[in-house]
């Protein structure tokens, strides 16, 4: 009969898998912003009455918080990994979520006035 897994190793490989969901869910979140990008500069100006800049340039703006979301998620990951393999963590730091969430409110702010205004 084998030996019954060592307690550590599986907490170890639970706190392994749980780094990974956290960067998918990184990943996750990156696409999205993306598909909203798409969905702001280049659909939603077809069903508006009016100028269409505005809804690109948010769009460009949503596209640029996608390519943000993705790259942090990235070095996220990569420091999280040399993190745990020294047997430490990882902190997100404060500014960073601080500055990512004002810049996520800010374009969905814009994106409910310039909806309300252009429809």
């Amino acid at each position: 009969m084998a030996d019954p897994p060592h307690q550590d190793s599986d907490v170890t490989r639970r706190t392994w898998l749980a780094a990974e969901r956290t960067w998918l869910a990184w990943w996750r979140s990156g696409v999205a912003v993306g598909a909203v990008a798409l969905a702001v500069g280049r659909f939603l100006p077809g069903l508006a009455h009016g100028e269409i800049w505005p809804f690109r340039l948010l769009g460009l703006g949503y596209g640029l918080l996608s390519v943000g979301v993705l790259t942090i998620g990235a070095i996220r990951q990569r420091r999280t990994a040399e993190a745990l393999r020294r047997g430490s963590f990882a902190e997100l730091t404060s500014p960073l979520v601080t500055w990512m969430t004002a810049l996520a409110v800010l374009l969905t702010v814009a994106a409910m006035v310039l909806v309300a205004a252009a429809l």
